[in-house]
């Protein structure tokens, strides 16, 4: 199991580590719930150093990332960063990314940890009709999540950039906490804003611990996993693995925002076909109409006990107090105000389809 540079660091304030996409991550400090308001009132710090990076640079470097992803990154300038999707020649997705154009002809691809090797050996096999220069830097970075309300605030004396001009799904290349050239974005995966720092191994100590300090007159706290997925829920933001996969089309997944046929890209055509015609099932959220916490696997069942689909993503939502989650069902269910049933052991709980995001603000 690999370690991130901040292993120790969790360690020593208490943290609960778990096995996570091949690394000893902390999932949780003082407890979810509690983490959870940390990130919606105040500000928390992820270490998300798992996740992969790809520098993809050269003349040839655009037009392999039109090939493999989804989205129309020639819409990229430098600064901006964008989510996208890798379809699979199947009609599911090899996985969701985000990417950033750092200069000319230099991108930066953000990837899932679980899907490093997969996603390079993907992307290389069609780089060599391209020839781009691919680096996988991904064990040479950390990556920090600084997330909540107060995020900028607590953070301003630590950059001479202006954070709260840094738009949503922006970045900036500055100094931050003493260390030059870092990746100051605000991509944020939790809904209650923010930004992320991307810096080398070596740096993101240092990093660390001065937005601890920074953030202490905040009540900045560190947050695990176990939070993050919370509160991603909360905004019905997908979990590779769990709500898209290599079976999951992105028109199945709601994801036909970032899937753009102003170009030619993998399996293209098909995706084309299948948005023309709708898909037959969908990715929905619903709330439970009563009480009881839906969980990952669970049957999604009709008013006579047929299974319509399964529970992709669940849980007890600590900012409303509702059982809330996602699911695939047969695309006549998926309206919003339809009556679905959630197989809780021997109960089928009903529940309503809703309008994401379930948090608002």
């Amino acid at each position: 199991m690999k370690n991130t540079a901040l292993t120790t660091t969790h360690e020593s304030l208490g943290a609960k580590m778990v096995p996570f996409a091949g690394y000893n991550m902390p999932v949780s400090y003082e407890g979810v719930n509690a983490e959870h308001e940390t990130v919606r009132n105040a500000v928390g710090v992820f270490d998300v150093s798992h996740m992969g990076e790809f520098l993809i640079s050269g003349p040839n470097a655009l037009a392999l990332i039109q090939k493999v992803s989804s989205n129309d990154a020639s819409k990229l300038t430098i600064g901006r960063a964008q989510y996208s999707c890798l379809p699979n020649e199947t009609g599911g997705i090899v996985d969701d990314l985000i990417i950033y154009k750092i200069k000319d002809e230099q991108y930066l691809l953000v990837v899932n940890a679980s899907n490093i090797e997969k996603d390079w050996n993907h992307i290389s096999a069609y780089n060599k009709d391209f020839k781009a220069d691919m680096r996988n830097i991904s064990d040479g970075y950390s990556l920090l999540a600084i997330q909540g309300p107060k995020a900028v605030e607590a953070m301003q004396t630590l950059t001479s950039v202006n954070l709260a001009a840094i738009k949503f799904y922006h970045f900036e290349v500055a100094d931050f906490a003493g260390i030059e050239n870092v990746i100051i974005s605000a991509t944020g995966y939790t809904g209650s804003g923010g930004f992320e720092i991307y810096c080398k191994n070596e740096e993101v100590k240092q990093i660390w611990d001065k937005v601890f300090e920074s953030g202490a007159d905040f009540g900045i706290k560190p947050i695990g996993l176990a939070a993050r997925d919370t509160l991603r829920l909360e905004m019905g933001y997908c979990l590779y693995g769990n709500d898209i996969d290599d079976n999951t089309s992105p028109f199945e997944a709601g994801l036909g925002w970032v899937t753009k046929f102003t170009k030619e890209f993998v399996n293209s055509e098909a995706l084309e076909k299948e948005k023309q015609h709708g898909p037959e099932r969908k990715l929905v959220a619903f709330e439970l109409d009563e009480r009881g916490i839906p969980r990952h696997g669970y049957d999604i069942v009709d008013g006579n006990g047929k299974t319509l689909g399964v529970v992709t993503s669940g849980t007890m939502s600590p900012s409303m107090g509702t059982g809330i989650g996602l699911g695939y069902v047969p695309s006549i269910f998926s309206d919003i105000g339809s009556k679905i049933n959630i197989q809780i052991r021997k109960n089928a709980i009903p529940a309503t389809v809703v309008k994401l995001p379930f948090y608002k603000k």
